[in-house]
Formats: C-alpha cells, sequence, structure tokens
C-alpha cells in the first residue's frame, strides 16, 4: 500500500473537481479524501496499491487538466485508517 497527498492549485473549485475524485476514486478501489481549501485549491489524500494510486493520480489530472494550473504530490506512509473515498468539508 502508498499513501499521498496531493494539492491542487488553479480554477480548480466549483468545476466538479471533488466529485470526479470521488467518482475516480471508487473505480480504482482508492481510499481516503478529498476537500476545497480556504486559499481556493483542493487537497486529497489517497491510499491504494501503487498502480492503483498511480492510474487514480493520471486520471484526476487528466480530467481536470483545463483546470489544473500547479500540482504538488508527496508520499507518505500508509495508515490502512480509511473505508472508502469521500468529501470533506
Amino acid at each position: 500500500m502508498k499513501r499521498v497527498r496531493a494539492y491542487y492549485s488553479g480554477d480548480v473549485q466549483g468545476v466538479g473537481f471533488r466529485f470526479t475524485a470521488v467518482d475516480v476514486a471508487r473505480r480504482y478501489g482508492i481510499k481516503g479524501w478529498v476537500r476545497n481549501t480556504p486559499d481556493g485549491g483542493v487537497e486529497l489524500t489517497a491510499e491504494a496499491k501503487e498502480p492503483a494510486l498511480d492510474s487514480f493520480l493520471k486520471e484526476i489530472k487528466s480530467a481536470m487538466s483545463r483546470y489544473i494550473r500547479e500540482e504538488k504530490i508527496s508520499s507518505e506512509p500508509s495508515t490502512g485508517e480509511f473505508r472508502d473515498f469521500q468529501i470533506r468539508f
């Protein structure tokens, strides 16, 4: 298992980014969460086996590319704490 934390900036709020992330995550069996940040970005934490996680991140970037100005991704130790992938408020 691998865990990543990703931050996206640009015109990423109000364009369905979080709902897209949930849809893509469920198709790949990703666990974690996504939320809007006060500075206008979107942040997510995701856990899965590395191939699924890599595919998830690529599909998010592809689906939302016209809205993303910058993407920052960092890896962390997996905790296994999530049961599904959901929007946090």
